[in-house]
């Protein structure tokens, strides 16, 4: 038999392998997707760099947004600090950051070991309903330690329902080195800080 004279498969044999490759591949797509960011590695390397010139050490946290934010704040922490990032790593990391507008309550604690996860939950406002909470940073120089959580805009005509967010940032376990810190959790015109032991 020539090539010439070989029948085409039929379209419902395609259609069917189509469709049960395509089933288990959603499954599997959706089930172990990645939940955080994308990492990009250019970016994060020239932050790194950044923070290293001006002597901070930059740790990537994560954040969450909890579905039912708390009624009550019981053991809040958190004095007022003046906003915005120290002149060093503003210079530094060169772009401006699109910080909280206000940093509100804190709940944190204010011991933790060094080999479990750093979290800190607490409410800020953003600067306006266009913003939405995107990420946040650690930077550790010396007993000074920062949590920086950024936004992003939102795209096209979206826009937030409330200016009030409530986030928790968690520091990854093993990557606060022991010591006594000075933390300062950022906003851009109102911060919290704090005293913290890691052991």
């Amino acid at each position: 038999m020539s090539a010439l004279s070989r029948q085409p498969w039929p379209m419902k044999w395609i259609a069917l392998g189509i469709i049960l490759f395509i089933i288990p591949y959603t499954y599997l797509t959706l089930h172990y997707r990645k939940r955080t960011p994308a990492y990009l590695p250019y970016e994060d390397t020239r932050e790194r760099i950044r923070a290293g010139h001006a002597g901070y050490q930059r740790i990537v946290g994560s954040i969450e947004r909890p579905a039912d934010p708390p009624q009550f704040w019981v053991g809040t922490t958190g004095a007022l600090a003046a906003g915005g990032l120290p002149e060093p790593l503003r210079t530094a990391l060169g772009e401006l950051l699109l910080l909280p507008a206000d940093i509100g309550r804190v709940k944190a604690a204010a011991a933790a070991d060094h080999l479990a996860a750093y979290p800190v939950e607490f409410a800020c406002t953003l600067a306006d309903n266009r913003q939405q909470p995107e990420g946040v940073q650690f930077y550790v120089k010396d007993d000074a330690l920062l949590i920086v959580p950024t936004c992003e805009r939102l795209a096209g005509a979206l826009i937030a329902r409330t200016r009030e967010a409530v986030i928790v940032a968690t520091a990854p376990p093993g990557s606060l080195p022991p010591g006594q810190y000075q933390v300062t959790l950022v906003g851009r015109l109102g911060s919290r800080a704090w005293t913290l032991q890691v052991h």
